[in-house]
């Protein structure tokens, strides 16, 4: 997962944001670093988006997050479990 500074100011960024993710994700993929992108959180009281991938590793995400250009946080690996 990335997190990063989303002001509120501009209602698509987000929208924007995971645009340029996605891409970012797919280059990698074609390149022979499967790294995929799964969806955004945006949490507007904080200003924080967060966004979800799925990658053999945390350095697959952040090459993919460095990749998409928009400055980020952190990132830091989770683990979803699925709802039954």
């Amino acid at each position: 997962m990335v997190e990063l500074y989303m002001s509120r100011a501009d209602p698509r960024a987000v929208e924007r944001a995971a645009q340029l993710t996605r891409c970012a994700a797919e280059q990698m993929s074609r390149l022979g670093t499967p790294v995929r992108f799964l969806r955004s959180i945006y949490v507007a009281e904080d200003e924080t988006c967060f966004l979800l991938y799925a990658a053999e590793s945390d350095a697959a995400v952040r090459d993919a997050a460095r990749a998409s250009g928009r400055p980020f946080e952190h990132v830091v690996e989770v683990i979803e479990e699925p709802v039954s």
